[in-house]
């Protein structure tokens, strides 16, 4: 009879959680930008909405990726700014060098934390503004293709929609073959360290990896970055790699090229580890290690049930409208691959928004995935737009395009001992001369990108900035006068 009731109980139970709790007309799993953003634009023309997030609203941007790494890169800056003081005849009474930078790392830890924190709720009060839901819990499509949450509470609820968004984004990879991984963390990781390490080994020549390692050194971290082949950055224009990696070799970054770790052992006592490159050299006494290989998408979402189409590297397949080969489920962000930025996310999710639920005159709203201006927060800033030099010849031949260089050193460092470097180039191609691409290395150069990067989406050429006057004294102004 016991035995019975159970049974009984069980069928129940199994019937309660596959009933629908809600229908909604717009269902998005993953609250980041990209999400957020679509779901409240659909809102906005009157969508029933739900957003469904296992960890914190914002995403990978907000809790661990561009906003809390942006504030380390400030302080990190800073501190480089104040060693320039004395040089500018500032606070002669004071040492102001590397030997006593000081970095109180727990309590700005404490302060950076609190501000992103701050950000997830003004997050889930903009979605509560646009009166869409939000469910906690971890979401996955279940065989009926409706969306079953696991709530934080452990409960499980059936949500259905005439239409899913995807936008998980991705997750830090680990090198899973290498004996002693576990020993490092991510870049996720950086985030919760609540010391600073006194030496520290980031693994990895993309831009990730090579803004940590700016961070560290910058605030007097022994730092050490292992990276495969001879330079960093190798996804962007050659003035970049070459210019970013000599100034971090200059200033005492230690740069392994070439490299690659073979082991990584642990001494219980004294928790420090050892790392053993293949070059057969031994780096002893490191605080932590961090691994910034590459990242991968967020999946696990019972994708089988519904049939989803994935790429080789795992990612989800869509067209140039966001598109699956589901009919009406959607996907955006990092986990289908396609520039993998924030602000493309979020225009996208946008865009989507307006082409499903907008008015007629948004019906064919897509994102233009060419000429994305992207930045590196590196020690000094780079950024770029279009195509690279070898894009560019491959695309139109060497013949067809002309090249624009500059290298200076700017104004800023005139009474400095220490130079940063800044280094222009524009390319151009036909007899118009059309730009296709735009890199620049230098102070303040995520702020100047985005002006130009207006430009070069309205199709400049050369003319068109020779045209505009120069700002004088500025380093920007050289992108309108070069020769």
């Amino acid at each position: 009879m016991l035995s019975h009731s159970i049974n009984q109980s069980r069928i129940i139970t199994r019937i309660m959680s596959t009933t629908i709790k809600k229908h909604y007309d717009y269902l998005v799993i993953g609250g980041g930008s990209g999400g957020v953003a679509s779901s409240r634009r659909a809102a906005s023309y009157g969508a029933k909405c739900l957003v469904i997030e296992g960890k914190a609203l914002g995403g990978t941007c907000v809790n661990v990726g561009c906003v809390p790494k942006k504030v380390m890169w400030y302080a990190s800056d800073l501190a480089t700014r104040i060693s320039h003081a004395n040089e500018y005849g500032l606070y002669q009474d004071f040492k102001l060098n590397k030997e006593n930078l000081t970095f109180n790392w727990p309590e700005f830890k404490t302060k950076r934390d609190a501000y992103v924190h701050r950000l997830n709720g003004i997050y889930e009060n903009n979605l509560k503004k646009e009166g869409v839901d939000v469910v906690f819990g971890w979401a996955q499509f279940n065989k009926d293709g409706n969306v079953e949450v696991k709530t934080r509470s452990g409960e499980t609820e059936v949500y259905s929609a005439d239409r899913y968004l995807i936008a998980t984004g991705g997750k830090p990879v680990y090198p899973k073959g290498i004996p002693g991984f576990e020993y490092g963390t991510d870049s996720d990781g950086f985030f919760r360290l609540e010391n600073q390490p006194k030496k520290v080994v980031v693994v990895g020549a993309g831009y990730i990896g090579t803004e940590l390692a700016g961070v560290f050194h910058g605030l007097g971290s022994d730092t050490h970055l292992i990276i495969r082949g001879e330079t960093l950055l190798r996804k962007f224009d050659d003035s970049i790699q070459e210019t970013i990696t000599d100034h971090y070799v200059k200033e005492g970054i230690n740069v392994h090229k070439s490299s690659q770790i073979e082991k990584i052992e642990k001494d219980e006592m004294t928790k420090k580890l050892t790392i053993h490159l293949n070059t057969s050299e031994v780096l002893e006494d490191v605080d932590e290690l961090i691994w910034t290989i590459g990242r991968r998408s967020f999946l696990g979402l019972g994708l089988e049930n519904i049939g989803i189409e994935l790429n080789s590297k795992q990612e989800i397949i869509t067209d140039e409208y966001q598109n699956t080969n589901v009919p009406n489920v959607y996907s955006l962000g990092d986990v289908q691959g396609r520039v993998e930025l924030t602000p493309v996310a979020i225009a996208a999710g946008r865009k989507l928004a307006n082409r499903l639920f907008g008015p007629e005159k948004f019906r064919n709203d897509k994102l233009d995935y060419e000429n994305v201006p992207s930045v590196v927060f590196s020690h000094p800033e780079a950024g770029s737009i279009g195509l690279s030099e070898k894009e560019a010849i491959s695309k139109y031949g060497k013949e067809n395009i002309k090249l624009y260089n500059t290298k200076f050193t700017a104004m800023y460092y005139a009474m400095l001992t220490e130079k940063s470097p800044t280094r222009y180039k524009i390319i151009c191609v036909g007899p118009e001369e059309k730009v296709v691409g735009l890199h620049i290395v230098g102070d303040s150069s995520a702020e100047i990108l985005q002006g130009f990067g207006v430009a070069i989406k309205m199709g400049a050429t050369k003319s068109d900035f020779d045209n505009c006057v120069a700002i004088h004294p500025t380093s920007a102004e050289e992108l309108v006068t070069m020769r």
